[in-house]
Formats: structure tokens, sequence, C-alpha cells
């Protein structure tokens, strides 16, 4: 009888819980979508950071076919559609999430930092404005650092190194903006301070094709030949079909 007893309580509880769940949610059957399409979602996230992008695709469609409003699931499948050169498809998932979402500060940051890298520089750079200047962003250096990129393309590099220089006041250890100021430096002649961001991107992020480029350039300038050259080859190693290392095959003396 005690068992019994018991039984029935635990069966009751449950009724309570799904009777709650439905009364908050929605009915049963929304509830279970959504269930669904969060699992789908997490996976097409842990797929996409793989790289695996076939089952990132599959499994993020499955998500928005279970949850249509899953501003997440749009955003990851904007990036997700970017990476597989589909600018059009990404623009308009990006858009989705941020109608869904108009407050959402990684949809803006995303969207502003797409708008700009295609040409649509005003757009952008006003999303990128709002997502760095809320007080409620607790990553703003993401998008001060799309900031500087887009005022880059739009030919205002002070102002473009105002927000890289902003970005590591917030977060010092920043390799994108690390690797931003590391060519500005350079760019300017101040080959020293080149060195010196370079040194602190390595301390948070491997070597890309860019920044054994100008790291070689650099120390070339400072009368470092031997390092100069260590650079190239590894350059020349490590990303042998790079526009950077077709560049140093082409310098003479080197």
């Amino acid at each position: 009888m005690q068992l019994d007893a018991s039984k029935k309580m635990s069966q009751l509880a449950l009724i309570l819980l799904v009777a709650g769940l439905v009364a908050c949610g929605g009915s049963a059957s929304t509830i279970k979508h959504n269930a669904v399409g969060d699992i789908h979602f997490q996976l097409g996230v842990r797929y996409l950071s793989m790289n695996k992008l076939e089952l990132a695709k599959e499994n993020l469609l499955l998500a928005l076919k279970n949850n249509p409003d899953n501003t997440q699931a749009h955003n990851a499948l904007a990036f997700l559609y970017e990476k597989l050169n589909q600018p059009d498809k990404a623009k308009d998932h990006y858009e989705t999430a941020l109608n869904l979402k108009p407050d959402d500060l990684a949809v803006k940051n995303n969207l502003g930092r797409f708008l700009c890298e295609h040409g649509e520089l005003e757009g952008g750079m006003e999303l990128l404005s709002e997502a760095s200047s809320n007080p409620l962003n607790n990553r703003k250096w993401m998008a001060l650092t799309n900031a500087g990129r887009c005022q880059l393309d739009m030919g205002k590099k002070q102002q473009a190194e105002n927000y890289f220089r902003q970005a590591l006041q917030l977060n010092k250890a920043y390799a994108p903006a690390l690797l931003e100021m590391q060519k500005m430096a350079y760019e300017k002649s101040d080959f020293w301070a080149a060195k010196g961001f370079l040194q602190r991107y390595l301390g948070v992020a491997g070597h890309t094709s860019a920044t054994l480029w100008f790291a070689a350039q650099a120390e070339r300038a400072l009368g470092n030949k031997e390092l100069a050259k260590q650079y190239k080859h590894l350059l020349l190693e490590k990303f042998p079909l790079s526009t950077e290392a077709e560049k140093i095959l082409e310098l003479n003396g080197f």
C-alpha cells in the first residue's frame, strides 16, 4: 500500500509538471517540438565548431523546422551560409534573427560585420555602433574590432585604430584586434610596435599567413635578416598556397 501511494504521488507530480509546462509554454506538442529543436540546434553548433558543415546545416535546418522562431539557430545558420559562400542566404537568416529579437547584441554584431564585409558600410557601422556602445554587452571588444575593420573599409584609418585600441583596453588578449594593430603599426613603419603586437598575439593564438608576412617584413626593416628569413621559411612551410607566400617569393634580396 505504501508503495502504491508513493507511485501515485510520483505520477501526480509528473502530471502537475507537464500541466505547468503547458500552461507556461503552450501546448504539449509545441513544447515537444521546441525541445527537439533545441537538441538539433546544439548538435548543429557543435558540428559547426568542428567544421563539419553538412552535418551542421542538416541539424540547424531541423532545429528551425521544429522551432522557426529560434533566433540563435537563425544566427548560427547565417554564419554557416557565410562559410558555404552563400551570402544571400546568410543575410536572410541574420535579418530574420534580428527581426525576431531586435535587441540581440550578438546578432547585431554578426549582421553589422556581415554588411560591412559586403559593402553595406553605413548600415553595418550603425549596427556595430549600437552593439559596441550598449552597456549590457559584455563582449564589446568584438563589436569594437569589427567596427574598426569597417572603418578601414571606409578609408578612415585613425578612427579604425581608435576602435582597435578600445577593444584592447577591454580585452588586452583579443587576437583579432592584436592582428589588426600589428598590421597598422607595420604600415606606419613603427616596426618595434608591430613586433610587440605580434608577441602579444602569439601569446593567445597561432600564426596566420598575415602575421608571418608582416613579421618577416618588420624584422627585415629592423635589420634582423636571419629572423626575417625564419619567418619567410615558416610562411612558405605552413601557408604555401597563400597570397602572402606568393608575395614573399617575388621579393628580391630576401
